[in-house]
C-alpha cells in the first residue's frame, strides 16, 4: 500500500461535506450579522434538501444511461464550484438585498445552495470514482470524510466560535404595599458570548483553500504514477481511448467478489449477486436509517441534549462526536468485519444510544442529572458512542458494496442522501415549526 495514496485518499475525502459542515459551525458568528437571524438554520436546512437535485440528475443518468456521464468530468466541475463557492463567501455573505420588501441575504443563501449541490453530489460521485482504486483505500477516503466534520470543528474552536462567559447580573424589583416601598434584589447569571479571535471571512477563506487541497488530491490521484500502480488495472485513469466501452462493461459484467465461494449461485442481479434481494434490501435500509440519525436527527438536536448540562459538556461532546467518526474509520481499516450480524448488532445499539440522546433533549432544559458532573459525562459518553458505532456501520456498508461492484457506490451515494432527506422531512417540522424542544440556558438551568 502506498502512503502517498493514502493520503491523497484522506484529502480527496475531507472535500466531501467540509464546505456544508463549517457553515454550520460558524453559525454563532453568522446569525447575529444577517437579517434572517436564527431562522438561517431553518433555510439551510431546505437549501440542502433542495441541493440534492444534483445526486438525483447523477443517479438517474446512471440508472438510464450508463457510462455516458463522464464520472472524473462530473467530480471536476462540483470541486472547482466549491472551491468558487467557498472563496466567494467570504466577500459576500454579508451583503443583502430587499426581497419582498423586506432586506434578505441572498447571496449568502444562493453561495450556500452551490456548496450544498456539491457535497450532496460528491455522494454519488466521490465513492464511485474510489472504486479506480484497491478496496484498502475506500476506508482512508471515509477517515477523510469524517475529518472533513472535525477539521473544521477544530478551526471554529481555535477562533473561539460561542463560547460563552457567564457573568453576574443583578435585577431588582420594587414593591408596594400600604404606601411603602421594598427593593428585592436577585442575582442571576448572564450567558455572554465571547468575540472570536478571527473573523467569519478569514474561516471561510480557510473552506475554499480546503477545497483546493480537494481538487489537487484528485488530479494526482488521477495522473499520480505511484498512484497509477495502485489501481486494480494498473493503468492510468482516463488515458484509455476505450475507458467508456470499459466503464459500460464493469456496470453490466460485475467484479468478481473475493468473498464468494467458488460456484456459489448468485443471489441476485445485483452487483456480483453475492447477497439476495433480501439481504440487499436489509443494507440498504440500514444505510437510508444510519444517515438519518447521524446525519440530521440527532445533530438537530444535539445543543437540546447537552446545553442543560453546560457549555462545556456542549463543546466536548460536538468535538469528540467529530473526533469518534474518522476514529471509527481507523479501526474499520484494520478490522474491516463484513458480518451482516455484527452490522445489525451495532445499529441496534448505536440507535439505542440515539434514543437515549433523543429523550434528554425533549426533557431538556430539564433532563436526567442536570444539575450532576455525571449528568454531563454521561451525554459526552453518549454522543461518543453513539457517532463511533454508527460511522463503523456506514463504513462496513461502503466496503460491501464496494465488493459489489461500481454500480453499488453509486446507489450508497443516492441511499444516503435519500436517509438524510428522510430525516430532514421528519425533524424540520418538530424543530423549526412546532417546537417540540426547549432549549437550556449555559448559565443557568433551574430545576426542581
Amino acid at each position: 500500500m502506498s502512503l502517498l495514496t493514502h493520503l491523497l485518499a484522506c484529502l480527496f475525502g475531507m472535500g466531501s461535506w467540509v464546505s456544508i459542515n463549517g457553515l454550520w459551525v460558524e453559525l454563532p458568528l453568522i446569525v447575529p450579522q444577517i437579517p434572517e437571524g436564527w431562522y438561517l438554520p431553518s433555510y439551510l436546512s431546505v437549501l440542502i434538501q433542495m441541493a440534492n437535485v444534483g445526486p438525483l440528475f447523477v443517479t438517474l443518468m446512471h440508472r438510464f444511461r450508463p457510462g455516458a456521464l463522464n464520472e472524473a468530468a462530473v467530480v471536476y466541475a462540483i470541486v472547482g464550484l466549491g472551491t468558487a463557492a467557498s472563496f466567494l463567501l467570504a466577500f459576500f455573505w454579508k451583503e443583502t438585498a430587499v426581497v419582498a420588501g423586506a432586506p434578505r441575504s441572498v447571496a449568502l443563501l444562493v453561495l450556500t445552495f452551490f456548496l450544498a449541490t456539491v457535497d450532496c453530489t460528491s455522494s454519488v460521485t466521490f465513492l464511485p470514482f474510489m472504486m479506480r482504486l484497491k478496496a484498502q483505500y475506500l476506508t482512508t477516503y471515509y477517515i477523510g470524510e469524517g475529518l472533513s466534520g472535525l477539521l473544521p470543528a477544530l478551526v471554529a474552536l481555535i477562533q473561539g466560535v460561542g463560547v460563552v462567559r457567564c457573568l453576574n447580573s443583578t435585577r431588582s424589583s420594587n414593591h408596594t404595599l400600604n404606601s411603602s416601598s421594598d427593593g428585592a434584589v436577585t442575582f442571576d447569571l448572564q450567558a455572554q458570548y465571547q468575540p472570536a479571535n478571527f473573523s467569519a471571512e478569514v474561516f471561510f477563506f480557510f473552506l475554499g483553500a480546503m477545497m483546493l487541497v480537494c481538487l489537487a488530491a484528485f488530479l494526482l490521484l488521477n495522473y499520480h504514477p505511484s498512484v497509477a500502480r495502485e489501481r486494480p488495472s494498473g493503468r492510468y485513469a482516463g488515458r484509455e481511448k476505450d475507458k467508456s466501452d470499459d466503464r459500460k462493461r464493469a456496470e453490466q459484467k460485475p467484479m468478481m467478489d473475493p468473498y464468494r465461494p467458488a460456484g456459489q449461485k448468485r443471489g441476485s442481479s445485483f452487483g456480483t449477486g453475492s447477497y439476495s434481494w433480501t439481504q440487499v434490501f436489509y443494507i440498504f435500509v440500514i444505510l437510508a436509517w444510519v444517515n438519518a440519525l447521524t446525519n440530521v436527527v440527532l445533530p438537530s438536536v444535539q445543543s437540546y441534549s447537552c446545553l442543560p448540562y453546560g457549555n462545556n459538556a456542549y463543546h466536548l461532546s460536538a468535538t469528540m462526536a467529530a473526533v469518534a467518526n474518522p476514529l471509527a474509520c481507523f479501526i474499520a481499516m484494520f478490522l474491516p468485519i463484513r458480518s451482516l450480524l455484527l452490522m445489525g448488532a451495532l445499529t441496534v445499539t448505536g440507535s439505542g444510544v440515539g434514543a437515549f440522546i433523543m429523550s434528554m433533549a425533549a426533557l431538556s432544559p430539564c433532563p436526567l442529572l442536570v444539575n450532576e458532573t455525571s449528568g454531563g459525562v454521561i451525554i459526552v459518553l453518549a454522543w461518543v458512542l453513539f457517532v463511533l458505532t454508527l460511522s463503523y456501520v456506514k463504513v462496513i456498508i461502503g466496503l460491501i458494496l464496494r465488493d459489489e461492484g461500481h454500480s453499488a457506490l453509486v446507489w450508497c451515494g443516492a441511499v444516503v442522501q435519500l436517509g438524510s432527506l428522510l430525516g430532514a422531512v421528519t425533524m424540520f417540522p418538530a424543530v423549526s415549526v412546532y417546537s417540540f424542544f426547549s432549549s437550556g440556558d449555559p448559565c443557568n438551568t433551574r430545576c426542581e
